[in-house]
Protein backbone atom coordinates (compact mmCIF):
# COMPACT_ATOMS: atom_id res chain seq x y z
CA UNK A 1 0.00 0.00 0.00
CA UNK A 2 1.36 3.45 -0.96
CA UNK A 3 2.07 6.01 1.93
CA UNK A 4 -0.98 8.83 1.28
CA UNK A 5 0.92 12.29 0.52
CA UNK A 6 -0.18 15.17 3.45
CA UNK A 7 -3.38 16.11 1.13
CA UNK A 8 -4.33 12.74 0.27
CA UNK A 9 -4.02 12.28 4.58
CA UNK A 10 -5.91 15.70 5.37
CA UNK A 11 -8.35 14.53 2.91
CA UNK A 12 -9.20 11.25 4.19
CA UNK A 13 -8.79 12.81 7.93
CA UNK A 14 -11.56 15.38 7.12
CA UNK A 15 -14.09 12.84 5.85
CA UNK A 16 -14.59 11.00 9.10
CA UNK A 17 -13.31 13.63 11.68
CA UNK A 18 -17.01 13.97 12.48
CA UNK A 19 -17.18 10.03 13.29
CA UNK A 20 -13.74 9.94 15.07
CA UNK A 21 -14.51 13.35 17.14
CA UNK A 22 -18.08 14.30 17.35
CA UNK A 23 -17.40 17.53 15.12
CA UNK A 24 -16.59 18.21 11.20
CA UNK A 25 -13.38 19.80 10.71
CA UNK A 26 -15.37 23.40 10.22
CA UNK A 27 -16.26 23.05 13.83
CA UNK A 28 -13.05 22.42 15.18
CA UNK A 29 -11.82 25.22 13.30
CA UNK A 30 -14.27 27.71 15.15
CA UNK A 31 -13.37 25.73 18.02
CA UNK A 32 -9.47 26.74 18.02
CA UNK A 33 -10.80 30.34 17.00
CA UNK A 34 -12.60 30.41 20.03
CA UNK A 35 -9.97 29.01 21.80
CA UNK A 36 -7.33 32.44 21.56
CA UNK A 37 -4.87 29.59 20.78
CA UNK A 38 -2.55 31.05 17.87
CA UNK A 39 -3.39 28.90 15.36
CA UNK A 40 0.13 29.11 13.62
CA UNK A 41 1.31 27.44 17.32
CA UNK A 42 0.38 23.82 15.47
CA UNK A 43 1.96 22.12 18.72
CA UNK A 44 0.00 24.21 21.19
CA UNK A 45 -3.53 23.49 19.04
CA UNK A 46 -2.99 19.77 19.29
CA UNK A 47 -2.12 19.70 23.11
CA UNK A 48 -5.15 21.57 23.49
CA UNK A 49 -7.02 18.92 21.30
CA UNK A 50 -5.80 16.15 23.65
CA UNK A 51 -5.59 17.58 27.08
CA UNK A 52 -8.99 19.62 26.71
CA UNK A 53 -11.33 17.30 23.85
CA UNK A 54 -9.19 13.82 23.90
CA UNK A 55 -8.96 14.48 20.18
CA UNK A 56 -7.38 11.39 18.89
CA UNK A 57 -3.58 11.99 17.51
CA UNK A 58 -4.24 12.00 13.74
CA UNK A 59 -7.03 14.02 13.87
CA UNK A 60 -5.37 16.43 16.05
CA UNK A 61 -2.45 16.96 13.34
CA UNK A 62 -5.22 17.64 10.71
CA UNK A 63 -7.29 19.65 12.62
CA UNK A 64 -3.53 21.70 13.67
CA UNK A 65 -2.65 21.98 10.27
CA UNK A 66 -6.13 22.96 8.59
CA UNK A 67 -6.09 26.16 11.73
CA UNK A 68 -2.56 26.73 10.79
CA UNK A 69 -3.14 26.62 6.66
CA UNK A 70 -6.44 28.70 7.20
CA UNK A 71 -4.32 31.51 9.65
CA UNK A 72 -1.88 31.63 6.01
CA UNK A 73 0.90 29.02 6.78
CA UNK A 74 1.80 26.96 3.65
CA UNK A 75 3.19 23.69 3.82
CA UNK A 76 7.02 23.75 3.08
CA UNK A 77 8.01 21.70 0.16
CA UNK A 78 9.74 18.28 0.93
CA UNK A 79 13.37 20.20 0.37
CA UNK A 80 12.38 23.01 2.17
CA UNK A 81 11.31 20.36 5.30
CA UNK A 82 14.95 18.41 4.62
CA UNK A 83 16.91 21.86 4.49
CA UNK A 84 15.83 22.71 7.70
CA UNK A 85 16.92 19.72 9.31
CA UNK A 86 20.41 20.67 8.40
CA UNK A 87 20.89 24.24 9.15
CA UNK A 88 22.97 25.82 11.91
CA UNK A 89 24.72 23.19 13.94
CA UNK A 90 23.58 20.21 12.28
CA UNK A 91 24.65 21.83 9.05
CA UNK A 92 27.89 19.06 9.51
CA UNK A 93 25.99 16.20 8.86
CA UNK A 94 24.07 17.35 4.97
CA UNK A 95 27.02 15.10 3.36
CA UNK A 96 26.03 12.32 5.50
CA UNK A 97 22.26 13.11 4.52
CA UNK A 98 23.07 13.21 0.87
CA UNK A 99 25.01 9.91 0.84
CA UNK A 100 22.21 8.03 2.60
CA UNK A 101 19.52 10.02 -0.42
CA UNK A 102 21.45 9.00 -2.99
CA UNK A 103 21.48 5.08 -1.89
CA UNK A 104 17.92 5.02 -1.54
CA UNK A 105 17.17 6.79 -4.95
CA UNK A 106 19.07 4.49 -6.29
CA UNK A 107 17.14 1.36 -5.43
CA UNK A 108 14.15 2.77 -7.96
CA UNK A 109 12.48 5.22 -10.36
CA UNK A 110 9.84 5.17 -7.38
CA UNK A 111 11.57 6.25 -4.28
CA UNK A 112 9.83 9.40 -3.26
CA UNK A 113 11.32 11.57 -0.33
CA UNK A 114 8.47 12.90 1.90
CA UNK A 115 8.80 16.09 4.42
CA UNK A 116 8.59 16.10 7.62
CA UNK A 117 9.95 18.71 9.95
CA UNK A 118 11.91 16.16 12.38
CA UNK A 119 12.94 13.47 9.77
CA UNK A 120 12.82 12.65 6.23
CA UNK A 121 10.83 9.56 5.01
CA UNK A 122 11.53 7.66 1.72
CA UNK A 123 9.20 5.27 0.12
CA UNK A 124 8.46 2.88 -2.11
CA UNK A 125 5.35 1.24 -1.73
CA UNK A 126 5.71 1.91 1.92
CA UNK A 127 7.97 3.68 3.87
CA UNK A 128 11.26 2.02 3.75
CA UNK A 129 13.88 4.30 5.26
CA UNK A 130 13.89 7.55 7.24
CA UNK A 131 16.90 9.66 8.19
CA UNK A 132 17.11 12.05 11.62
CA UNK A 133 19.45 14.57 12.12
CA UNK A 134 19.72 13.22 15.86
CA UNK A 135 22.29 15.63 17.30
CA UNK A 136 24.43 18.22 15.99
CA UNK A 137 26.98 15.27 15.67
CA UNK A 138 25.09 12.22 14.67
CA UNK A 139 22.46 11.17 12.41
CA UNK A 140 20.18 8.05 12.66
CA UNK A 141 19.10 6.06 9.61
CA UNK A 142 16.07 4.01 9.77
CA UNK A 143 15.36 0.83 7.65
CA UNK A 144 12.40 -0.93 7.77
CA UNK A 145 12.38 -5.26 7.49
CA UNK A 146 10.26 -7.96 7.41
CA UNK A 147 12.93 -10.34 7.96
CA UNK A 148 16.10 -7.73 8.53
CA UNK A 149 19.85 -9.30 7.03
CA UNK A 150 22.65 -10.15 9.25
CA UNK A 151 24.56 -7.26 10.15
CA UNK A 152 26.78 -5.68 12.82
CA UNK A 153 25.60 -2.36 12.16
CA UNK A 154 21.97 -2.81 12.87
CA UNK A 155 20.15 -2.29 16.31
CA UNK A 156 16.64 -3.28 17.09
CA UNK A 157 15.02 0.62 16.95
CA UNK A 158 11.20 1.99 16.46
CA UNK A 159 12.46 5.48 15.19
CA UNK A 160 12.78 7.19 13.43
CA UNK A 161 9.63 7.01 11.17
CA UNK A 162 8.49 3.64 10.86
CA UNK A 163 11.54 1.68 11.10
CA UNK A 164 12.32 -1.80 12.66
CA UNK A 165 16.58 -1.51 12.75
CA UNK A 166 19.02 1.88 13.13
CA UNK A 167 21.93 3.15 11.75
CA UNK A 168 24.12 5.59 13.70
CA UNK A 169 26.71 7.94 11.46
CA UNK A 170 29.17 10.32 12.44
CA UNK A 171 30.40 10.82 9.51
CA UNK A 172 30.37 10.68 5.37
CA UNK A 173 32.82 7.58 5.59
CA UNK A 174 30.81 5.71 7.01
CA UNK A 175 28.08 5.47 4.29
CA UNK A 176 29.95 2.09 2.50
CA UNK A 177 28.86 -0.87 0.13
CA UNK A 178 27.27 -3.01 3.20
CA UNK A 179 24.71 0.29 3.65
CA UNK A 180 23.79 0.30 0.32
CA UNK A 181 23.12 -3.50 0.55
CA UNK A 182 20.75 -2.75 3.48
CA UNK A 183 19.44 0.10 2.09
CA UNK A 184 18.39 -1.95 -0.71
CA UNK A 185 17.54 -4.79 0.86
CA UNK A 186 14.16 -2.61 3.09
CA UNK A 187 13.56 -1.40 0.00
CA UNK A 188 13.44 -4.93 -1.67
CA UNK A 189 10.91 -6.06 1.57
CA UNK A 190 8.52 -2.77 1.16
Amino acid sequence: MATANPEEMMKALSASMKERTGKTLPEWLQAVKESKIDPLDQKAVRSWLKMQHQVPQNSQWAIADAAASAAGWQRPSNEAYTDGQYEGEKAALRPIFDKLRALAEDCGSDVLMEGRSGYTPFVHKRQFMAVQAASKSKITLGLRFKEAPHSDLLEKGKAPGQCTHRIFFTNPAQVNQEVRQLIAAAYEQN
